[in-house]
């Protein structure tokens, strides 16, 4: 039985699945997108994000933690300049997952892998921060000015338009 254990085994060796991974979220990382099975770009996610996560606090320790998943050092000063520079202000869900279609050889289904920041076609301009609101019911004295302005359509409307000489000589006065 595999009871809480989620991850995905990818039909390799703890290893191999553990060299790919670090492969795959490298060139993410360099590269911005790749192109991968929907099964891998699922573990790559679960992979990299808190990687990313990790290269928000840029120190010492984060650097050769970081160091350790990935093993290129290039990539992580690529990280921790550039991407982390980009993500400093997101709370999580640095990477979307695009499903491509079925591959012509084997049918597995393909998806793009990319991080969120980086693409521009979805992205319409500086994002704004949202203002934080509760929802709770309407005070009373708002329930009191609703009424009063409906107790006041008994009467007819009628407009008051101020007298001008334009006004003053249609009427002859």
């Amino acid at each position: 039985m595999r009871h809480g254990k989620k991850n995905n085994h990818l039909s390799r060796t703890d290893s191999h699945r553990r060299a790919m991974l670090a492969n795959m979220a490298s060139s993410l990382i360099l590269h911005k997108r790749i192109t991968t099975t929907l099964a891998k770009a699922k573990a790559l996610r679960v992979y990299v994000e808190p990687i990313i996560t990790k290269s928000k606090n840029d120190t010492t320790h984060s650097r050769r933690t970081v160091f350790s998943y990935l093993q290129d050092k290039d990539v992580v000063t690529m990280l921790f300049r550039e991407v982390a520079e980009k993500v400093a202000n997101r709370p999580g869900g640095y990477t979307r997952i695009l499903k491509m279609g079925n591959r012509l050889g084997d049918n597995a289904s393909m998806a793009l892998i990319e991080l969120v920041d980086y693409n521009e076609i979805y992205k319409t301009g500086e994002a704004a921060v949202e203002k934080k609101t509760t929802r709770r019911r309407g005070s009373k004295a708002k329930k009191a000015d609703a009424t009063s302005v409906e107790g006041k359509v008994d009467s007819p409307a009628v407009e008051e338009t101020p007298a001008t000489d334009a006004t003053i000589d249609e009427k002859g006065e």
